[in-house]
């Protein structure tokens, strides 16, 4: 999956940029949520526009770290 894919997932769960949602909530399985998090988050330009946090609910490790929560700068669409 690319990182537009991913981003319109975003939307479609968020409705708008820079609002926390379940990363479980994008329906990606497990393994390839981790993945392709792990990747974008390696990433300066990219990962500066991605907030994750952990709270109740599915955690994922993204690099290294236990998370369950992303939102999304609206900036990120500079790079799209």
């Amino acid at each position: 999956m690319n990182m537009r894919s991913m981003i319109e997932k975003y939307l479609a769960v968020a409705g708008a940029y820079g609002k926390s949602v379940p990363i479980q909530s994008l329906g990606l399985s497990h393994k390839e949520t981790e993945q392709i998090f792990d990747v974008l988050d390696e990433d300066y330009h990219i990962s500066r526009f991605f907030h994750f946090s952990k709270a109740a609910g599915q955690s994922f490790q993204i690099s290294g770290f236990a998370q369950t929560h992303i939102s999304i700068d609206a900036e990120i669409q500079e790079i799209l």
